[in-house]
């Protein structure tokens, strides 16, 4: 329980980090909220998974960036920056999340 609980509180802080820019930006109520849910969605996914033969700080990074094509190919239609912004957020996030699971989780 201890473990969901640590989960879920990295989720919070990810998708915190993550909506902080497009608040700032004052982007649409419901890409905030779509952008919170898919982070806290991905650290949960990242907290309880185990890819064999993966190294933990490859991991969230490569499980991030691959739960993001969806949204990288939908908004990249409109605006074709955004598909390196997400990207390299899913990275960069995907790995703050995955250096948490190791610290406070495996």
């Amino acid at each position: 329980m201890k473990n969901y609980l640590i989960a879920g509180i990295i989720g919070i802080l990810i998708g915190l980090i993550d909506i902080t820019p497009m608040i700032i930006q004052k982007l649409p109520k419901r890409a905030n909220i779509s952008a919170f849910l898919q982070y806290f969605l991905i650290t949960i996914i990242i907290c309880f998974i185990d890819l064999p033969g993966i190294v933990w700080w490859i991991e969230g990074s490569l499980i991030s960036l691959m739960l993001s094509i969806p949204i990288i190919i939908i908004t990249s239609e409109n605006d074709k920056k955004t598909k390196y912004i997400i990207s390299s957020m899913a990275v960069i996030l995907g790995f703050i999340i995955g250096l948490l699971k190791h610290l406070f989780i495996s």
